[in-house]
């Protein structure tokens, strides 16, 4: 088997190309949540605390020496990030939750389907059988 078809069957399973498509999707609702935190949770916070904007909040260690930075410890921009989190981590946790709640739902509706035992233990029993007989 060549490389390149090694190669291709490879990507062509189904938890490959559901990997990539939830990749991509969870890319968007990162923007989404970007979005959300900086420009709709945050500046009314903001407004509470008396106008303050969280994004810009930092502590200068050294002030900037000719063309050398400043060394800045940018915590605004940190409380943000640590927010995003908490909003993603809480919507996966409210998909996942549902998923579960469905999956149990259809559970409870399938009877469980009665198995027939394998050969070899019908086979068994019917020596057992003839065994007891004599």
């Amino acid at each position: 088997m060549s490389m390149l078809s090694e190669f291709k069957d490879f990507a062509m399973r189904g938890n490959v190309v559901d990997m990539a498509v939830g990749v991509i999707i969870g890319g968007a609702f990162g923007k989404i949540v970007t979005a959300m935190v900086d420009k709709v949770m945050m500046p009314p916070i903001g407004f509470l605390t008396g106008g303050v904007d969280f994004s810009k909040k930092a502590l200068v260690l050294a002030a900037a020496q000719g063309e050398k930075p400043a060394v800045v410890v940018a915590y605004g921009e940190f409380i943000n990030a640590v927010i995003q989190f908490l909003i993603v981590a809480f919507c996966l946790f409210m998909v996942i939750k549902a998923m579960n709640t469905v999956r149990k739902k259809e559970e409870a509706a399938v009877p469980p389907a009665a198995t027939a035992p394998p050969a070899q233990e019908v086979l068994l029993a019917e020596i057992r059988d003839l065994l007891k007989k004599g």
